[in-house]
């Protein structure tokens, strides 16, 4: 008989945690008796890191698919809605003012779909208009503080493509209710001090601190242990691989800024500012913002970079909190190894540019529901579709992170003096670079279905960035001119409509605290 996988441990809570816990209850029917269950054991004494508070609108189909109710996770998250990132100063100002651009969640027309305006952009066809406002209507919206959809649209269907913000702590709260609630995982509350491996050298328990629990049993285990990686790197000694040479920020600092007045607007896109070290964030929830500086170590003192925080919320209260974070970028050699598969900061770790963390894990629980093993003999085929497809999506990732530096012209510190040397470039990214400055990017740049950024965000970060694709000595190939001035005025069409009828952000985020969304 085939050795069956009845019995999922997850090690470790937080967003990783719950979230793959989840995924995998649900898609398993950990419900039903005769089905696989899942059990999370988490430690009462390790915090969550508590500073993922921007997310990817695939967590919408996620929270859908696991039947949470929009407006209850959002009330009980502090959640709001999330549109894009604004980035601002990554370029060298120009006469003393600010430079800005917009990575919006949705283009009007799909660059790889629908029909690519880039090179019309390039050519002058949309005048002086910015590349996000040319080719975006989400872009203005996010700029005038409008919402994404309004109270009348159904729960977790938009106008205008979101995610959210939220409150990381208390979403692993809430996940944890509902997954033990509603989808029958199992939850116990234990440090786990040995894993025991049998003659295979397959995981086969955990031993905990708790005498009720000493030992847990399981077929197959998921490391969710953040940067402790217990079971993954510990007990199957699978290497981590530092990325410090490519991306270099290693530190952050957070600190949760109240607002002023209780009716403050509240931003829908995530705010990253450049500084001569790092970058920060601020990102608006329902009661306070949540900001944060990450900078590179070398190339700054905690002190300095204490100070450039300070200086950007434009606080003196000396009771804000600022906590230190230390950051361990890299990526596992394996992420699923025997029958074991990390996921969270246990399998990979990037700075928090573009809320790629939330999506590696929220992609990985998923992927690992969709093709998850029930016998042994069949780990071996899973994991090497596995390893191959996130490693994949690990490296497109680093890829589009690495991008926001590479190309600015802030020559300022030696912070961006050092991102833009080509020893610190992935070759993947300096080929398509290159290629891209006499060819403006097309879909047949991107020709994985698991790519993670898209053609339309590449363009959004490439053109925002003054990246100069010259493609005069190949104009004739785009002849479309008529219709590609016909959408860029769809867009301007769209986005004045847009703004008559969204509400603004906080009045939504009010609503749906009180009322909710309809259900479909």
């Amino acid at each position: 008989m085939k050795e069956l996988v009845n019995r999922v441990l997850v090690v470790g809570g937080g967003t990783a945690g719950w979230l793959t816990a989840g995924i995998l209850a649900k898609q398993l029917n950990s419900k039903q008796l005769d089905s696989v269950k899942v059990t999370l054991v988490e430690s009462p004494n390790i915090p969550i890191m508590g500073v993922g508070e921007g997310t990817w609108p695939s967590l919408r189909a996620t929270l859908q698919k696991l039947e949470i109710d929009e407006g209850e996770f959002m009330r009980e998250c502090d959640a709001t809605f999330k549109q894009g990132t604004e980035f601002v100063n990554w370029m060298k100002p120009n006469d003393g003012k600010k430079h800005s651009y917009y990575h919006p969640l949705s283009a009007v027309f799909h660059a790889a779909h629908d029909f690519n305006l880039s090179p019309y952009w390039l050519l002058g066809d949309a005048g002086k208009q910015s590349y996000d406002l040319a080719v975006s209507s989400q872009a203005n919206i996010c700029s005038l503080g409008f919402a994404p959809k309004k109270i009348t649209t159904p729960a977790y269907d938009a106008i205008q493509n979101y995610s959210y913000h939220l409150n990381a702590n208390k979403f692993a709260t809430f996940l944890a209710k509902h997954c033990v609630e509603k989808l029958g995982v199992e939850h116990l509350i234990a440090n786990v001090n040995n894993v025991d491996l049998d003659e295979d050298g397959y995981i086969s328990s955990v031993t905990t601190d708790v005498q009720e629990i000493e030992t847990i049993n399981a077929d197959f285990f998921v490391d969710c242990s953040g940067s402790r990686s217990i079971l993954m790197g510990d007990a199957l000694g699978v290497e981590w691989k530092g990325i410090s040479d490519i991306i270099f920020n290693d530190t952050a600092l957070a600190v949760q800024v109240p607002y002023p007045e209780i009716d403050t607007p509240i931003a829908t896109h995530t705010i990253a500012t450049a500084f001569d070290s790092g970058w920060t964030w601020d990102i608006g929830l329902h009661n306070r913002r949540g900001t944060g500086y990450v900078y590179s170590s070398r190339h700054t003192s905690d002190e300095k970079a204490e100070e450039t925080l300070m200086k950007y919320i434009n606080q003196t209260d000396d009771n804000l909190e600022v906590r230190k974070i230390k950051l361990n970028v890299g990526y596992r050699e394996e992420f699923f190894n025997k029958n074991c598969v990390a996921i969270g900061m246990s399998a990979v770790f990037i700075e928090p540019l573009e809320a790629s963390a939330i999506f590696l894990i929220d992609a990985g629980a998923n992927m690992l529901a969709d093709q998850f093993p029930r016998t042994r003999e069949s780990m071996k085929w899973v994991e090497k579709k596995y390893n191959k497809t996130f490693k994949l999506r690990w490296e497109k990732t680093l890829d589009f992170v690495k991008l926001h530096y590479c190309i600015s012209n802030r020559r300022d510190s030696q912070y961006w003096i050092d991102n833009c040397q080509p020893e610190t470039i992935p070759d993947s990214l300096k080929e398509r670079l290159e290629h891209w400055k006499s060819h403006p990017p097309s879909k047949y740049d991107f020709d994985y279905a698991y790519e993670p950024f898209v053609l339309d965000s590449y363009l959004y970060v490439l053109y925002g960035m003054n990246f100069n694709s010259d493609i005069k000595h190949n104009q004739s190939t785009f002849a479309e001119h008529e219709r590609a001035k016909m959408m860029f005025s769809d867009v301007e069409k769209l986005t004045e409509h847009l703004s008559n009828e969204l509400p603004k952000q906080r009045d939504l985020v009010e609503s749906v605290y009180k009322y909710g969304f309809q259900t479909i």
